[in-house]
């Protein structure tokens, strides 16, 4: 008799907020709860209080990730790695240019800012791997020219750093910064994965695509038909 075979879960994801920097960006612990190892991503500062968070959660870190170049979300990514001996993947390379500039960023915010070099730049449809966990790259292009998006779609959740804020959208009056682009990578590559995905933004609280295509007032439906 022919047996019919049991599908294996997927393994889960746990994750933790930890506000960091004068900015209040939220740096996101994230861990495969199988093995316990886990990845921080974007630790822009206030390194001790992201070991302090760490450890309580029981999590051994196993990388460090990067949405994009800016200095309250990855000022001091290169340090904590350089401390711990950990690799850091992300972005994408288009963001060298912010990485590199970290040090004189760094001086105008109060955060101590140090340029480094990822062990691995990420483009559209990589994935990184935490544990047994794999997420999905998304190249999220409009806030910064390099900016990706995590997304782990078994557990339909997504790191999304400053691409989309409940309620908002990310700033594109920066260097390289472009709105439509912004406004592209929103409704061509983040609405397709679904309304049922809650995500992780860069500051303030957690949301998911679909309340974000009913309400934002920059992106959902009903402004963009105006």
């Amino acid at each position: 008799m022919n047996e019919t075979a049991t599908a294996k879960p997927a393994p889960k994801m746990r994750a933790a907020i930890m506000p960091v920097t004068p900015l209040q960006q939220n740096c996101s612990l994230i861990w495969c709860t199988e093995t316990m190892q886990g990845a921080l991503i974007d630790p822009g500062g206030d390194l001790p209080k992201l070991k302090a968070g760490v450890a309580k959660a029981g999590v051994t870190l196993e990388k460090i990730l990067i949405t994009h170049g800016h200095i309250d979300h990855c000022g001091e990514a290169g340090i904590l790695a350089k401390e711990l001996g950990l690799e850091i993947e992300g972005p994408h390379e288009e963001d060298r240019f912010w990485i590199d500039r970290l040090g004189t960023d760094g001086a105008k915010y109060g955060i101590a800012g140090q340029s480094f070099e990822p062990d691995r730049w990420l483009d559209d449809g990589d994935t990184v791997t935490v544990g047994n966990l794999v997420l999905d790259v998304v190249h999220c292009p409009g806030h910064t020219p390099g900016h990706i998006v995590f997304v782990h779609k078994p557990s339909k959740f997504a790191i999304v750093g400053d691409v989309l804020f409940q309620g908002s959208i990310g700033r594109t009056d920066f260097p390289r910064g472009n709105h439509q682009d912004l406004l592209d990578s929103i409704t061509q590559k983040l609405w397709p994965l679904g309304g049922d995905i809650t995500f992780i933004p860069g500051h303030g609280p957690t949301s998911t695509f679909g309340q974000e295509r009913k309400t934002n007032a920059f992106v959902s439906d009903y402004a963009l038909a105006e």
